[in-house]
């Protein structure tokens, strides 16, 4: 498995898995030829050096796994930085091989090479199993984190 940094082309496999969960069925427009404004949110993460967006290959060079990995930087903790997790997705095909701790681990030793002093993730409450993956991992609910979606 090989790990690397998104190009435009992955965009419609990105989506595709993003789109392929009981959540993601609801907020997300996948459809070929998938929409432009997901080619302009790619090309904006593309060039902020803050931002990563990952994919995970197999031996034979399909993508069956995603991430983003962003580094925000602060003012508290010295002036620190932390690395934000999100949409991690793996191909439904390839779940429950140990791919999804691998993918995490992957993150941790990146967000330290970034030298990044914690990595967060938040996951909804409607998932409860990747709520105990993320336990099993080390992730602790140390916070209580909250939303105001805009219409």
């Amino acid at each position: 498995m090989k790990f690397r940094v998104a190009h435009r082309k992955d965009v419609f496999e990105i989506v595709k898995m993003i789109a392929h969960d009981q959540l993601g069925q609801l907020r997300e427009d996948f459809r070929d030829p998938l929409p432009e404004r997901y080619y302009t949110a790619f090309e904006n993460i593309n060039k902020d050096a803050n931002q990563e967006l990952i994919v995970l290959e197999d031996e034979q060079g399909k993508i069956i796994g995603t991430m983003q990995l962003s580094f925000i930087r602060y003012l508290t903790y010295r002036g620190g930085t932390r690395a934000q997790i999100e949409a991690v997705r793996i191909r439904a095909d390839h779940r429950g091989k140990g791919i999804g701790e691998k993918m995490f681990t992957w993150a941790i030793e990146r967000a330290k090479e970034n030298k990044a002093h914690l990595i967060q993730l938040t996951t909804d409450k409607k998932r409860p199993d990747a709520l105990r993956f993320y336990e099993k991992l080390g992730f602790q609910a140390t916070h209580e984190g909250m939303k105001l979606h805009f219409k």
